[in-house]
């Protein structure tokens, strides 16, 4: 029996309903969750970072498999808690500062806002005396304490990982009951693996670089904080787009409060500008090349919704996982129109077979 169109009209309205309230419980869970779900999104992509390193000491220096896993979860370990103290330190050592410098902060605003007329000035003042920027530094130094319990966790998370990491494809098998579809399932989360890894080795290294120049300009010019200048914007140059923007914009912003000139302000931003433009838009586009194959505005659209889900930790994790539901999106028929969306030129995944046709 053929049902009326009030009945399907019916279906549809409760299909739909239905698939807003599971959206919004998705939401409130990650929400409430995200520091459980953002610490294991790091251990998952810090566990893909070392598997293919692993295979590889095994294999080549002939080391047992779980030594080379132990050595790995230890230099994980070291690296973390290292990494964690270092921002913390810098941290810490940028908000004293910026609290001493608060009377010349003030006083370098105010000669700077003088040129822009009488109303302005009053205007831009009452705005500043408004904003607690001491409070505030305050606050960003509680909140950095919270890195070192997270990367605890995180540890624990990839610890679980290397053990259960033999078993992972037996349970494929298993779980799909196809060894044909367990082998798919497997080469789509290799494609997912190495594109993220090679994603996140040439962030990497671009960072590092760009990092590197920031604390060059600064010793030479002479300024203080070099260091923690040049990890800021290691750590800002992972948010896609915006994140060099941001840091570029810092390192202005302290060299003014340093120096109080603005001939020395504009040298050490365009000297910065030039290092971010160099790295950013040439050498970076050309060693990732058509491994993301992602759309700039997928990837302003992930960076917006998981940045303001999950904060900053969010938005240094958009693009992996934008990349990971892309390939999976492409796998499945009717979530394909998603993952041509978000790719760039409307292939998603071409490592590996193509995707899989309706039934």
């Amino acid at each position: 029996m053929t049902p009326s169109s009030e009945e399907v009209l019916r279906q549809r309205l409760q299909t739909g309903f239905l698939g807003i309230i599971a959206f919004s419980l998705i939401l409130f869970l990650l929400f409430q969750a995200r520091f459980v779900l953002i610490c294991l999104a790091i251990a998952i992509i810090l566990f893909s970072l070392t598997s293919d390193a692993i295979q590889a000491i095994s294999s080549r220096l002939k080391v047992p498999n779980w030594l080379a896993t132990t050595l790995a979860l230890i230099g994980i370990t070291l690296g973390l808690i290292w990494l964690s103290t270092t921002i913390m330190s810098q941290i810490n050592e940028v908000v004293g500062r910026a609290i001493a410098y608060t009377e010349s902060v003030q006083i370098a605003l105010t000669a700077l806002i003088e040129r822009f007329g009488p109303e302005a000035q009053t205007r831009l003042l009452a705005a500043l005396t408004e904003f607690n920027i001491t409070g505030w530094l305050r606050s960003l130094a509680g909140q950095a304490s919270g890195l070192l319990s997270g990367s605890l966790l995180v540890i624990l998370f990839v610890g679980f990982m290397f053990a259960e990491r033999a078993w992972l494809p037996i349970k494929v098998e298993r779980l799909t009951g196809d060894p044909d579809q367990a082998l798919r399932v497997r080469l789509i989360m290799a494609s997912i693996m190495r594109r993220v890894n090679r994603y996140l080795v040439v962030k990497t290294f671009v960072s590092a670089l760009t990092a590197a120049g920031v604390w060059l300009i600064y010793v030479v010019a002479g300024l203080e904080l070099a260091m923690a200048m040049a990890l800021l914007t290691f750590v800002l140059n992972f948010i896609p787009n915006i994140g060099s923007v941001i840091a570029w914009g810092i390192t202005v912003a302290l060299a003014f409060v340093l120096t109080g000139d603005s001939t020395a302000t504009i040298a050490v931003g365009f000297a910065c500008l030039l290092v971010h433009f160099v790295l950013g838009n040439i050498l970076d586009p050309m060693l990732t090349g058509q491994t993301l194959q992602l759309s700039s505005f997928g990837i302003i659209l992930s960076l917006a919704f998981w940045g303001a889900i999950w904060g900053i930790a969010g938005a240094f994790l958009a693009v992996p996982i934008m990349v990971a539901v892309m390939i999976v999106c492409w796998h499945i028929p009717w979530l394909r129109p998603v993952a041509i969306l978000l790719s760039r030129e409307g292939l998603a995944d071409i490592d590996t077979a193509r995707p899989a046709t309706d039934p």
